[in-house]
């Protein structure tokens, strides 16, 4: 790959998806455009990225869910998790005693881990809910890993990524070389296509969501437009958690990390001085 095209690459993806590869990724591109020219039946990854030159929707579309990374694995640094079990939602749910409804929203889902263990934390440890109305959304720019989060199997190294053997034995079941997500689960999240960089589709407004380590990839325009936007979807007293290497810090004086919660949860700084 030539230094043209590497820089052809960086300004298409970033024109697709507000994603940054900055010098120094060239290694990085090569390999995750081998598999697409595969795919394609092209001969290089220079043909691939030749071919971005035309009006080829599909390898477009392969080439940008190509670059994103989809790194991501069940009850992801466990800090977030613990505490959305022992603060989060209790806060939430005292607050929604009477409306007995909540809604969750995995805004980079990939492969869906971090959605199902949401759910199976809740079923795990919260039986008051059983009657609630609880609408967990998960979106992902990549039709790809949305295929795979929705059929919800996984294999062995991915299941041993930071599943605990009794949710393993309660809600998955072993077919051959994989494990299978029990229906129940499956269905209590509704996958959906999304670019967070795009205009958004009209969304619920949310009692807790899920953005984590996926601004740390935008330009600083990007990463304020899309916590402008994120302040319209969530609730006065939602929370919003990011990952553990991002803030709010400079970028949107609305939010405010709750710094007595363990794990990276933002909420309205009005809300926080309370």
């Amino acid at each position: 790959m030539t230094p043209e095209e590497f820089d052809h690459v960086c300004k298409f993806v970033r024109d697709r998806s507000s994603i940054v590869l900055e010098p120094g990724k060239e290694y990085l591109v090569e390999t995750r455009l081998t598999p697409v020219a595969r795919e394609f039946q092209l001969k290089s990854v220079s043909a691939v990225i030749a071919q971005l030159r035309g009006s080829h929707v599909d390898l477009q579309t392969r080439v940008v869910e190509a670059m994103v990374t989809t790194e991501t694995l069940f009850f992801r640094d466990r800090e977030p998790f613990e505490s959305i079990r022992t603060t989060v939602l209790p806060d939430l749910i005292r607050r929604r005693a009477n409306e007995r409804q909540l809604n969750v929203w995995s805004a980079a889902c990939s492969t869906g881990q971090e959605p199902y263990s949401f759910v199976m934390l809740i079923r795990q440890h919260f039986p008051e809910l059983a009657d609630w109305k609880i609408s967990v959304l998960a979106t992902d720019l990549s039709e790809e890993v949305l295929a795979k989060a929705r059929a919800g199997r996984y294999n062995q190294v991915e299941i041993n990524r930071g599943l605990p053997a009794p949710l393993l034995v309660r809600y998955f079941k072993q077919i051959g070389t994989v494990w299978q997500l029990t229906d129940d689960v499956r269905q209590a999240v509704e996958f959906r296509a999304m670019n967070l960089t795009k205009p958004w589709p009209m969304l619920p407004r949310m009692d807790l969501v899920f953005l984590r380590n996926v601004m740390i990839y935008f330009d600083v325009d990007t990463k304020k437009a899309i916590l402008q936007r994120m302040a319209r979807v969530l609730r006065p007293d939602g929370y919003l958690l990011l990952g553990g290497a991002e803030t709010t810090l400079n970028l949107d004086t609305s939010f405010q990390r709750v710094e007595s919660i363990k794990g990276g949860f933002h909420q309205f700084a009005k809300q926080v001085s309370r």
